[in-house]
């Protein structure tokens, strides 16, 4: 049962608490290096499980969640691991309540003696007081930083002493006290104990305070609280059952279940301390709740009910988190855009083809091309001018593509923290970011190693380029054999006929740019074929970098968030999706409850009639 402090301050347990917990280290034997203390064999089933599924998911959360997040759910298994060590044997119920309520005077009726002093001076009760029924609670006292002066045992053979064997009543200071240390204790004290007993009167059952700051923050630890509206003897007629069952509606509105028809909740019955109206029941069922021994297991349940609650918005959210296999493509699609891998691929096909035209073209188209480049080449400092633009135009391209690869990483680390709460999704952005801080140098390594051929190589050629070859070779023959022809007829050496040199030269002269045009047009299918493969080569390049140093941390935190949400899902379990309707129950319980409580006992009249007594399981 979690105390709702005013005041945000971890508590000293004291000299006498300290000295028990080293006793039973020493006992236990040497600490392990782990935060928290692995839970023993005193807790079984579905508690043993959601203590360990804890245990695992603040540990697995530790690196990505601040201290505070998981401060709460730290001080659940502190808290199981040094009840463990404890008595099993033993309940430990607090008696709290506002000033005035008549604490002291019923447990002193219980006891048959008197425990604790009463009076009408407030307040009477400055420091816990214990009555135990049975020996062997002295660590679970210790625990509680109640000293030897302040332990007291019940009337020696009183009347259901049998029945309260184990029983371990602690009388608390009163929560409304105008005394700060008092409202610390008390809460101190709620949060160590198995069970708690909220002593009510007529005129405060209905105080904001109460109902404000434990009751509707309690309200999961029904099944480890009584309800007890004490002094009706000063409520004449039916307004005691009137009050009472006010008293109940406003625990549905603190979204506290009570206990009716067989189902688990918070005990509620009237009771005088003054008269012992009611006390004997009380003691009935003090005494089965006792000997159940199950209160302090239900009470870590309640605890881990509601440290699951608070961790809810760290690990639960809306939608489905992951990247879908359309994201991985894109960011591949982008890192292939970053990287030119199209350019790269037209580039590959213009080279190809190129090289068809200076395998099959003519020698005399051939020799003018070289003589252009020879000119180009040696256009001196105009062409060292141009350069600067050249190089210029490079590093805007570089900064131009660095920019799309930065662009890429944040749409995909926001495709995958999309649906994540927010520590997790913050955990995916900075992985992708830390993996891609060389990814645009990586991928220009790529660039050079993969879109241009190595110094010196060629593309490879299809098969019949050397028959296109021998066939613009012949139609050389043929010109220069034509030529050879003429010349000999013009000096005499031949018979003179100048129809077959002519038609001879004709036919090399015109099948030379035929052969060059077929070749060109066969070599279209290959080189765009080879533009297309080195595009591919590129893309898969750089998908597989990308998805190396981005996707695969961001994968990784992925699985980490799935691993630590499946172990989430162990510690709610029996809590189920309570987890998110109990907060927000316990919210749309307070704005409900704010204009409820307050009224105290004018509105008694508008309660439900019905017998006064306990409604529980």
């Amino acid at each position: 049962m979690t105390a709702v402090s005013a005041v945000d301050e971890r508590w000293d347990d004291g000299l006498i608490a300290r000295r028990a917990q080293e006793q039973a280290a020493a006992e236990a034997g040497p600490l392990t290096d782990e935060p928290h203390m692995p839970i023993g064999e005193t807790y079984a089933g579905t508690l043993r499980t959601r203590l360990d599924a804890l245990r695992e998911l603040v540990g697995l959360s530790r690196t990505r969640l601040d201290g505070d997040t998981l401060a709460e759910a730290g001080r659940v298994l502190d808290e199981a691991a040094a009840r463990q060590r404890l008595s099993s044997r033993h309940t430990v119920v607090a008696i709290a309540g506002p000033t005035g309520s008549g604490k002291s005077a019923l447990i002193n009726a219980l006891a048959g003696v008197p425990v604790s002093e009463t009076g009408l001076r407030r307040p009477t009760t400055a420091n816990p007081i214990a009555c135990t029924w049975s020996e062997g609670a002295a660590g679970l006292l210790d625990r509680l930083a109640i000293p030897g002066r302040l332990r007291r045992r019940p009337l020696a053979g009183g009347a259901g002493d049998e029945a309260l064997q184990g029983l371990v009543l602690v009388d608390l200071p009163d929560h409304d006290s105008a005394v700060t240390a008092h409202r610390r204790q008390v809460d101190r004290v709620l949060a160590l104990v198995d069970a708690v007993i909220w002593v009510v009167d007529p005129e405060k059952y209905a105080d904001a305070a109460l109902h404000e700051r434990y009751l509707r923050p309690l309200a999961g630890h029904a099944e480890v609280t009584f309800v007890v509206l004490n002094q009706i003897d000063r409520l004449p007629g039916d307004a005691a059952h009137q009050v009472l069952d006010d008293l109940r509606r406003l625990l549905d509105e603190d979204g506290m279940a009570l206990g009716e028809h067989g189902e688990p909740g918070a005990t509620v019955l009237a009771v005088s301390a003054l008269t012992g109206e009611g006390v004997g029941e009380l003691r009935e069922l003090l005494g089965a709740f006792v000997q159940g021994r199950g209160a302090a297991e239900r009470r870590l349940s309640a605890d881990v009910d509601a440290a699951a609650g608070r961790l809810r918005p760290v690990y639960v959210a809306d939608g489905h988190p992951g990247l879908g296999e359309r994201s991985r493509e894109d960011f591949g699609a982008r890192l292939a855009v970053a990287v030119g891998a199209r350019a790269a691929g037209e580039a590959a096909e213009r080279e190809w083809r190129r090289n068809a035209g200076r395998a099959c073209g003519t020698p005399w188209l051939r020799l003018w091309r070289w003589y252009e480049r020879l000119r180009t080449q040696g256009g001196g400092a105009g062409a060292e001018e141009g350069a600067e633009p050249e190089a210029t135009a490079a590093e805007e391209d570089e900064l131009t593509a660095r920019q799309r690869v930065e662009q890429a990483v944040r749409v995909v680390a926001e495709e995958a923290s999309r649906a994540l709460p927010g520590p997790w999704a913050q955990a995916v952005r900075e992985a992708a970011v830390r993996g891609a801080r060389g990814l645009p140098e990586a991928l220009d390594e790529l660039a050079v190693s993969l879109a241009a051929p190595p110094a010196g190589a060629r593309p490879p050629r299809p098969a019949w380029w050397p028959a296109a070859v021998l066939a613009q070779a012949a139609m050389t023959l043929l010109q220069f054999y034509g030529a050879l022809w003429l010349v000999g007829q013009i000096i005499g050496v031949l018979e003179p006929g100048l129809f077959p040199p002519v038609l001879v030269m004709l036919a090399g002269i015109v099948g030379g740019p035929l052969v060059e045009w077929a070749c060109a047009a066969a070599a279209r299918g290959p080189a765009r074929r080879y533009g297309q493969e080195t595009e591919r080569r590129l893309r898969e390049a750089a998908a597989g970098c990308g998805r190396a140093m981005v996707l695969d941390p961001i994968a990784a935190e992925l699985m980490r968030y799935r691993e630590v949400r499946e172990r989430y899902a162990h510690v709610a379990r029996g809590h189920g999706e309570g987890a998110g309707g109990g907060a927000g129950g316990v919210a749309a319980g307070a704005s409900v409850g704010a204009a409820a409580v307050g009224t105290g006992a004018g509105r008694a009249g508008a309660g439900r009639a019905g017998q006064v007594g306990p409604r529980r399981v």
